[in-house]
Formats: C-alpha cells, sequence, structure tokens
C-alpha cells in the first residue's frame, strides 16, 4: 500500500535545529496540528508516542483513584476505570482507544503477590511500553523505540557495573540488546560493541561527570539517530514523527533553559537586595 504524502504540511514546517533557542510551537500545539492532516492509519502511529502520558496517568490512577491526571493523557480517568472494572471480572475490554498492554498491567496489579516482590513499576511500565512500540509495522516507529530502550538499559548497565550492582535488576525489555545485557553482565562491553554501532558512543557519554552535558550528549545522539533514519524521506509519515521526536527534545531543553534563566535572575534579585541591605545597615 502506497504511503501517504504530506507535501503542503511537511513544506510549511519551521526548521529546527539541535542547539535552537526557541520552539515554533509546543508539543501539544503540534499534535493537535497532526489530528487536522494525518490519515487514520498515521494517527495511530503517532498515537503510540502521545501513549508516554497515558502510562504516567494509569500508574497514578492504580496508586490512587483521585489522583489528578496529566491532561496530556488522551485516555480519562473513567475510561482508565471501566477497563480495571472489567479485568477484575474478566470481561473483554471494549475500548480500541486502550492499548493491550494497559491489561498486562493491571492484571499484576490486581495480583497481591506482584507486589510482595518488591517490583519497581515504573520500570515494569517502560518495558511493556517499549515492548508495545518496537512491534510497530513502521520501521521508523519501531526503532525510536528500540533506540531508547537500548540507551536506558546500556547507561544503567554501565553504572550498575562501575559500582557493583546488580545489572539484571534494571534491565527492561525483552529485545537483543536487553538478553546480551543479562547474559553477559560482567564482560566488559556486555558483548554489545560488535553488534550495537553506537555502543561506544553512549560508553562514552557514561563518562561524562556533568549531568547537563551528558543529558545533552544523550538527546544528541537521538537527534542525529531521526536524521540518518529520514535521510530518504520527505513528506511522509516518517518525516513528521521525527519531526514531532526532535521537537519534544527541542521543547524540554527550552524550558530548561527558561527555568535556569529564571532561576539566574532571581538569584541575582536576592543577591543585589542583599547588597542594598548591607550598604543600608
Amino acid at each position: 500500500m502506497a504511503e501517504n504524502q504530506y507535501y503542503c504540511f511537511v513544506a510549511g514546517l519551521p526548521d529546527i535545529f539541535f542547539d535552537s533557542t526557541k520552539l515554533p510551537f509546543t508539543v501539544d500545539e503540534f499534535g493537535e496540528m497532526l489530528e487536522e492532516v494525518l490519515a487514520d492509519e498515521d494517527k495511530k502511529l503517532v498515537d503510540k508516542y502521545f501513549l508516554k502520558y497515558d502510562n504516567e496517568n494509569l500508574l497514578a490512577f492504580l496508586k490512587n483513584k483521585n489522583a489528578e491526571l496529566n491532561k496530556k493523557g488522551k485516555i480519562s480517568s473513567e475510561e482508565i476505570k471501566e477497563t480495571i472494572d472489567s479485568i477484575e471480572v474478566d470481561f473483554p475490554i471494549q475500548n480500541p482507544e486502550i492499548p493491550p498492554y494497559f491489561e498486562d498491567y493491571i492484571r499484576l496489579w490486581l495480583d497481591e503477590s506482584a507486589h510482595d516482590e518488591n517490583k519497581l513499576w515504573e520500570d515494569l511500565m517502560s518495558e511493556f511500553y517499549m515492548d508495545y512500540g518496537r512491534e510497530s509495522k513502521n520501521k521508523l516507529v519501531s526503532g525510536w523505540f528500540e533506540l531508547n530502550l537500548n540507551i536506558g538499559n546500556i547507561l544503567a548497565a554501565i553504572y550498575c557495573k562501575k559500582y557493583g550492582l546488580d545489572v539484571n535488576t534494571v534491565i527492561v525489555g525483552n529485545n537483543e540488546v536487553a538478553r546480551l545485557i543479562r547474559e553477559n553482565p560482567n564482560v566488559r562491553d556486555f558483548g554489545l560493541s560488535r553488534e550495537l554501532e553506537y555502543f561506544d558512543t553512549l560508553q562514552r557519554i557514561a563518562e561524562e561527570t556533568d549531568i547537563y552535558e551528558r543529558e545533552r550528549k544523550i538527546d544528541r545522539l537521538r537527534w542525529d539517530w531521526l536524521d540518518e533514519n529520514t535521510v530518504f524521506d520527505y513528506f511522509n509519515i516518517d518525516v513528521i514523527f521525527a519531526y514531532l521526536c526532535k521537537l519534544n527534545i527541542l521543547e524540554r531543553w527550552v524550558n530548561l533553559n527558561a527555568e535556569e534563566g529564571e532561576r539566574i535572575f532571581r538569584q541575582l534579585i536576592a543577591d543585589l537586595k542583599s547588597d542594598i541591605s548591607a550598604s543600608n545597615e
């Protein structure tokens, strides 16, 4: 089946760069734009990206039914409750908006014995979500989930090994990289340097002691991966999905810079007030 092409929409998108200091629009605004232009099958691909907010909301709701949910999530508290109620009585889930891994996660949560195992429920949600994303038939989308799963697992494994912790306690997901790390926790490169082209890059990033710079380099790796994997795409959903991922990276750093700028400004004002007070005394 031929891919949908979005010539006018893509051609009208403002260029964004990793070192940009301003956003053309927010991720939420871009998401609203996509709702207007994407074909249904392409909307489903983009929806996978935004499920991270629903993941947070499901976990928050399971912990506290009166919790305030993130408004960026598309699944309401009523829908979450209906899903839980259906699972409790083994009734089929009728809502097509509920991703299949929600049922697996909820069933595990409802199993009292699972709570006795001191599970890291956030990690488990990440595992379910990443495995779900990797199953996408779209190569770029599945590759994006795979990349982020690998980044998290490799860095976690490196730090665990460095501080003498059990590597297997932090590995999530069930892909080949996760399997190799679990099987080779004491091997210097976990058996990955020949399997994964960006392993050496991640190893160098892990040695960065400045947290800010380390996070920048991780996001730079993600950005470059998106560029490399859309080099021959021009107006299709892959270009749009990559733009969404880049916009999210950019939004994170623009907001961080804004917060840091506000913090510095407030500190300057506090210092100035202190100086004035001291001079008056």
